[in-house]
């Protein structure tokens, strides 16, 4: 095993990823068995590097400048050049004089000069490169407009301009072009011959409590949803009254089981259809990026369109709210054979595509987290698709059939103002996360999780069977409101739609296009990463904004119940609890990633999600 060349707190100079720039770093630990130094940059950014991307400072001291006058040997030999004529060099017959030989000289060394000048420009500022220095704030600003790339654009276009004439007509020997032209195909020839070495990057962190809480949350999730729904049965649903337990056999029907699997593979149909355009996600860490066809909206009306086909012909939908317990038990049991599934076709993923989330080795971790970052079959996204399809659509559908069950068990001709209520506020919800499809690209979910039970449960099951709490919680428990609270709870509802909705465009806008004239009045501090922090519009206000405005609308999803229970409320806590969590997860990923700039931000921006309290 080779010996390791740089010691720990070393300073150094290491290669920064996808460039040619080095930084000076601090060697933190080596890897024996990868062969790889943790090293850290000056901006607390740490990254894992080669040996042969690591180099010493030394080699990177300033050379001393050549003296004007040569040696004896260097003047013989220029003398001895002198002699086979340049196709610059003028005849014999046409000799320069001393004021010429002079302008020319200095001529040369201006353009030099200006070479010199225009390619450090390039290197230095080229927009798609990443510079440590200049992304840890050390420039003057640290804030910039959205803007700036633009005008970085035409301020380099004179040097671009320099640098293209400089090459059309340089006076270089050929042989010299020729000799880099051969030891840059030998180089090319290497490269695609040599093996690439592919670094597994094991979750070191683990999430949930570990492996013993990853065990306890795959029991009690599904416990949970099935405490619900039994205790929304009840006459008196208050927490000290538990519900007697069913028998297993009522749990199970193999018809209810056959509409479950019907209903995926409808929605898998809507999905493959060739409507709706096809875009490109986030780069992947091997630089790739996939493409999804969005279509989500054409599949919602699709749906909607074979509902009403449905109850048309006098099919009784309210056949979801008898049924609903054994609804949930087959959901729950196809979403957990689907995590199996995955699991096993993600021990044959190569390493470059498994999660970095859910890549630690340990099977109970990896099964929940999911260890395939994007599993397809062909161009199917299982994640991309189980993330708003099946689950989501599902949720409307329940809650459509639970108005119906109000109708019919309570004999009325239209349906309470509550369960308009609820039923309004959550079909907005859901045809704006269709209509918007594209910027889940950009989500956690998408980009950082693997697909396994927590995903796969929380897609098929918890979603269309938890948010549909209060329509089935008003079935059995009608609330009677009036207009004037009906209409405070709208506006409450309203006013956390806007502050979601337009938070997350701002994100997505800045995320897909930095340099769109329409975000050219906010601020943002650069990072290591390429990528900025926003620091004015509502990412200015609070670090997430946009979960500022789902938790108002759970609020206001549970308001129209009343007070008579906290039952319909447990949305709200459920949701207060899981973004405060996935808020800590965030915060956590992206001190590691940005660093220093991170800092910063929290420095400018110091609430996390509620202004002034937290």
């Amino acid at each position: 095993m080779p010996s390791r060349k740089f010691a720990d707190g070393e300073v150094v100079m290491g290669r920064w990823p996808g460039s040619v720039l080095y930084y000076e770093v601090q060697v933190t630990s080596y890897d024996d068995v990868a062969h790889l130094y943790t090293v850290k940059y000056k901006d607390g950014t740490e990254l894992a590097l080669k040996e042969s991307d690591i180099r010493s400072q030394s080699s990177f001291k300033p050379r001393k400048s050549q003296s004007s006058s040569s040696s004896p040997s260097r003047r013989s030999s220029s003398r001895s050049r002198s002699r086979s004529r340049s196709p610059g060099r003028p005849a014999k017959g046409r000799r320069r004089s001393a004021s010429q030989s002079r302008e020319h000289k200095d001529d040369k060394k201006k353009t030099t000069q200006e070479t010199s000048l225009a390619l450090p420009v390039l290197v230095l500022f080229k927009p798609s490169e990443n510079n440590t220095k200049r992304y840890n704030g050390e420039p003057e600003s640290t804030e910039k407009n959205a803007t700036s790339c633009i005008i970085l654009e035409q301020k380099l276009k004179p040097d671009l301009e320099i640098k293209r004439v400089l090459e059309q007509y340089s006076l270089r020997p050929r042989k010299d072009d020729k000799k880099k032209e051969e030891i840059y195909s030998e180089k090319k020839t290497f490269v695609a011959v040599k093996p690439i070495e592919k670094v597994s990057t094991k979750t070191k962190e683990l999430e949930f409590g570990g492996r013993i809480g990853i065990f306890m949350l795959i029991l009690l999730l599904p416990a949970t949803v099935f405490y619900l729904l039994l205790m929304c049965k009840q006459d008196d649903p208050s927490l000290l009254n538990f519900p007697p337990l069913p028998a297993l056999e009522s749990l199970w029907d193999w018809r209810v089981f056959g509409v479950c699997l019907l209903w995926f593979f409808l929605q898998a149909a809507f999905y493959l259809l060739p409507i709706g355009k096809v875009v490109e996600g986030l780069p992947l860490s091997s630089g790739r990026k996939l493409q999804y066809r969005i279509n989500g909206f054409y599949a919602f009306i699709l749906t909607a369109a074979a509902i009403g086909v449905l109850l048309y012909f006098e099919f009784e939908l309210h056949y979801l709210y008898d049924h609903l317990m054994q609804f949930a038990v087959s959901a729950a049991a196809f979403s957990l054979a689907l995590s199996i599934y995955l699991y096993v076709r993600s021990l044959k993923a190569p390493e470059d595509e498994l999660a970095p989330s859910g890549n630690s080795g340990y099977f109970i971790y990896d099964f929940f987290t999911g260890h395939e970052l994007n599993p397809r079959i062909g161009s199917f996204d299982l994640k991309y698709f189980c993330e708003l399809r099946p689950g989501l659509i599902g949720w409307v559908v329940i809650n459509l059939a639970m108005l119906l069950a109000e109708m019919k068990i309570h004999n009325l001709s239209v349906p309470s103002l509550s369960m308009i209520l609820v039923n309004s506020f959550q079909l907005l919800y859901v045809a704006d996360a269709l209509w918007n499809e594209e910027a889940v690209l950009t989500t956690m979910d998408i980009t950082h999780d693997g697909f396994g039970f927590m995903l796969a449960f929380g897609d098929l099951v918890w979603v269309p069977f938890v948010y549909s709490l209060q329509a089935f919680y008003l079935v059995g428990h009608p609330i009677t409101i009036t207009w004037p609270v009906a209409a405070a709870i709208t506006v409450l509802n309203c006013i956390g739609y806007y502050i979601f909705r337009s938070a997350n465009s701002q994100k997505n806008n800045f995320r897909r296009n930095p340099a769109d004239p329409k975000l050219a009045n906010l601020k943002f501090i650069p990072t290591a990463t390429g990528k900025g922090l926003l620091v004015t519009g509502w990412w200015g206000f609070v670090r997430h904004p946009n979960y500022l405005g789902d938790i108002i609308m759970a609020l206001a999803w549970s308001l129209p119940c009343g007070f008579n229970h906290i039952l319909p409320y447990f949305y709200v806590i459920y949701f207060i609890c899981l973004l405060v969590h996935r808020e800590a997860r965030d915060e956590h990923h992206c001190k590691q990633k940005y660093g220093l700039a991170w800092e910063r931000y929290c420095q400018r921006v110091p609430y996390r999600i509620f202004p002034y309290i937290y």
